[in-house]
């Protein structure tokens, strides 16, 4: 049962993140931990998170959403978890997918208002509504409660709306243009990875500048939100582009283009880099789709895709389902993407910008907690 946990606990980590380009809310890792309604067990689990991202899945229709969680610091002894339990926190926390701040206050407000983002969430914030107004807004907190298939996600107003392709605040765009760094030089979110002569340097793992969470502002000036000390502006930070694989309709992976990391996507990309797909294909599509089919590169702020494949790759001007409009790239050719252009790996194959799909399209995305045991699960009884 020990080895089952631990495997939800590695699942729900492919779940986690800090990139703004990626979240898709954000929760406070000691509330969904302890909704103990969820399942009926012990006073706090992160198995509870585990079936918070499977709700938010749900809710989108989307599969494979990350969430962006925050941590009080005290959460990383907190005895009502078990030792492993605690061990996996402290690990998200050294490695900057989770976010651990000395006192909550309202950082999971912060977080989403800057970044535009729904917040997980039993409570109203009363407390916060001065600062925070938005809160009001309909679709804007979401709660986790109880369900006949599992839980759903709340609307605390309105009802129910699905959010928005998120979009940050003036505030947050002015923060997120540019890169920051924290006095602490092994800081995980902020920092360079402290003395290079360290023998654990190789070993901290330090978050890229074009991936670095918001900080938050203190007397109006950018904070490091984990050690409270000042940041200081490093430049500009790096354009990213966020693309979706939509395979059938179904969104099923999201993932980041930068100008020092171009993204391979094929049935199996070499060296377990890229974004593999082969486990939604049919087997046509296996048969067509390379190992490596289509590189897609961001230079000078401009999106392109090269052809890298056997069999070619298509590609939708403005994403047109007319195949007399339809431009086929041979082996090493490179085209520039327009705003709307879809890339076409095989029929109903698709790569594009994630903003060009509001729905996720799939009723039941694929859940975190498969390899829970089932004496964790408890169906909640009304």
């Amino acid at each position: 049962m020990r080895f089952e946990v631990s495997k939800v606990l590695d699942a729900i980590e492919a779940r986690l993140t800090t990139d703004p380009a990626l979240a898709r809310a954000v929760v406070d890792l000691s509330e969904v931990a302890r909704y103990a309604d969820l399942d009926g067990g012990r006073p706090a689990s992160m198995l509870r998170l585990g079936l918070v991202i499977d709700a938010l899945g749900r809710h989108v229709a989307e599969e494979n959403v990350p969430v962006y969680a925050v941590a009080p610091r005290g959460l990383l002894s907190d005895g009502d978890f078990t030792s492993n339990e605690r061990m996996v926190i402290r690990r998200w926390a050294d490695d900057g997918i989770v976010e651990v701040v000395p006192q909550m206050d309202d950082r999971v407000l912060e977080v989403a208002e800057l970044l535009g983002l729904p917040v997980l969430t039993r409570s109203r914030s009363e407390q916060f509504r001065d600062r925070r107004p938005w809160v009001d807004e309909p679709g804007r907190l979401l709660a986790a409660v109880p369900g006949a298939g599992g839980p759903v996600l709340v609307a605390r107003v309105g009802r129910g709306e699905v959010p928005a392709v998120a979009e940050p605040s003036a505030t947050g765009a002015r923060l997120l243009a540019r890169v920051w760094r924290c006095p602490e030089s092994t800081c995980s979110s902020y920092g360079v990875g402290g003395d290079s002569d360290s023998p654990f340097a190789d070993m901290r793992t330090v978050t890229s500048p074009v991936a670095q969470p918001p900080p938050t502002l203190r007397a109006g000036a950018p904070t490091c939100p984990r050690h409270g000390t000042r940041l200081s502006d490093a430049g500009a930070r790096p354009p990213v582009e966020v693309l979706s694989v939509r395979i059938d309709g179904v969104v099923r992976q999201r993932f980041v283009v930068t100008a020092d990391k171009p993204v391979v996507v094929g049935r199996a990309p070499e060296g377990g880099e890229g974004i593999m797909l082969g486990q939604w294909l049919t087997d046509d599509a296996r048969k067509w789709i390379s190992r490596g089919h289509a590189r897609f590169v961001l230079e000078n702020g401009e999106l392109s895709v090269q052809d890298v494949s056997t069999n070619g790759t298509g590609v939708r001007p403005g994403g047109s389902g007319d195949d007399e409009e339809r431009i086929t790239l041979n082996r090493d050719e490179t085209r520039a993407l327009a705003e709307d252009d879809v890339v076409e790996l095989y029929a109903n194959v698709h790569v594009g910008r994630a903003r060009m799909w509001a729905t996720g399209g799939v009723s039941q995305p694929a859940s975190v907690m498969a390899e829970a045991p089932t004496m964790a699960i408890r169906k909640f009884e009304r």
